[in-house]
């Protein structure tokens, strides 16, 4: 598995592909913006994209979906419990064209011979989720290096924010974690360094 880390955006925001180096099918996940940025990327390495995920439905994760949609051919997959968020961010009629789909807890998704594992980690956004492949966590802004995602957004909620950061924190063995914005970092570091894990977990 290669991952390639893009920033992207007045907010920096990480739109990561994620590539299975045998077949070459990618994902996309979060075209934040600058989408020649992503689209140069895929085209000079020869990359062959399948799909695309939404980690939740902020405009910041979204700007450059339209175009990239549209120049890859690909479904975008985001969590329906952000669907109206998603609304203002999102072009409306992409549900009408059906390439914006739902995808939920537990549901996996294949790209070459990679597995993508969705879990459902509301709190910054009712529909945020956090993808799990191998042994990386993408995060987007649920978990960020030493820190969390923002609850002050529509639809954000304290309390469920510290609900999935127990659950991530509980995951068995270590993962490198690719959060929405900042450094990456891995599960173990987070659990050890991380305030607001600890005090989630009340340690």
């Amino acid at each position: 598995m290669l991952i390639k880390t893009l920033v992207v955006g007045h907010l920096e925001t990480n739109c990561y592909i994620v590539t299975d180096e045998e077949t070459l099918k990618c994902v996309i996940i979060d075209p934040g913006a600058e989408s020649n940025t992503i689209l140069d990327y895929i085209e000079s390495n020869n990359l062959i994209p399948e799909m695309i995920f939404l980690t939740h439905g902020h405009f910041d994760h979204t700007i450059a979906l339209e175009t990239v949609t549209e120049s890859t051919g690909v479904p975008a997959y985001i969590c329906q419990k952000d669907a109206d968020i998603g609304k203002r961010n999102i072009p409306q009629d992409f549900s009408a064209l059906g390439k914006l789909r739902w995808y939920s807890e537990g549901d996996i998704k294949s790209v070459g011979n990679l597995k993508f594992v969705v879990m459902e980690t509301p709190g910054h956004s009712p529909g945020s989720v956090t993808i799990m492949c191998e042994s990386a966590l993408f995060t987007g802004d649920t978990l960020f290096r030493d820190s969390c995602g923002r609850t002050d957004l529509e639809g954000g909620d304290v309390d469920v924010l510290l609900d999935s950061l127990r659950r991530l924190a509980a995951l068995d063995g270590d993962f490198e974690v690719y959060p929405g914005h900042g450094d990456s970092s891995t599960l173990s570091r987070e659990r050890s360094f991380n305030y607001y894990i600890n005090y989630a977990l009340g340690t």
